[in-house]
């Protein structure tokens, strides 16, 4: 049963593979977008900054993340004429209403049941079979 939505008559759902849902879940699959994207929530900063303020990241992930980011339309890269030469990250009005939007309600959700998940991922292990030694 098709439900209808918008001039094109079709929904999201019976479209799944051309979904905007899965662009949007697509944001949320690599593990350093998401991180990068909170950081810059705060405002623009260079390499450097990004990387202190993520911690743990390495320069390589870092670089694919901002690729990806940039690429998408999340970010922008400002280049500087001064010398040294200075570049710093900022995130697009899109990228912002990701940031600010979805991405701060995740975390908010996160926060509000860090110790329920972390029970359930504990209490989930224990239930898994373990591989034979």
């Amino acid at each position: 049963m098709a439900r209808e939505s918008g001039s094109s008559g079709k929904h999201c759902y019976d479209l799944i593979a051309d979904c905007g849902l899965r662009a949007a879940a697509d944001l949320l699959v690599h593990t350093w977008d998401p991180v990068v994207l909170a950081a810059l929530a705060q405002g623009p900063l260079r390499r450097r900054e990004l990387r202190a303020a993520i911690g743990g990241v390495s320069d390589k992930a870092l670089t694919e993340a901002l690729h990806r980011l940039l690429a998408a339309g999340l970010l922008e890269r400002r280049r500087y004429r001064e010398a040294p030469p200075r570049v710093d990250y900022a995130l697009t009005a899109l990228g912002e209403t990701f940031a600010k939007g979805p991405l701060q309600a995740l975390a908010d959700w996160a926060l509000a049941h860090a110790d329920e998940l972390a029970a359930a991922q504990e209490a989930g292990e224990e239930r898994s079979p373990r591989p034979p030694a």
